[in-house]
């Protein structure tokens, strides 16, 4: 019986790299990453984007109370009368 390897490929297509950072597919394409050519296929290495992910500035305390949503305030019954 064969050994079946379960890795995550070096190299990611746009779809597969959006999802690996956690975000959309658009969003992916708006941001400065670099893309190594396999013939007709435009792929992003896998170490790019640890590297962009390691690169990104924490968020301070401060700014997780300011930017942190607020729970909708809860409506009060109408009486009937």
């Amino acid at each position: 019986m064969g050994k079946t390897l379960e890795f995550v490929p070096r190299l990611l297509p746009v779809d597969q790299a959006a999802h690996y950072l956690g975000v959309s597919k658009s969003k992916l394409l708006t941001l400065s990453l670099p893309r190594k050519e396999l013939g007709s296929k435009r792929l992003y290495d896998r170490q790019d984007l640890d590297e962009f992910a390691a690169n990104l500035p924490y968020a301070s305390a401060k700014e997780d109370r300011q930017t942190a949503p607020s729970l909708p305030k809860r409506a009060t019954p109408k009486q009937w009368s």
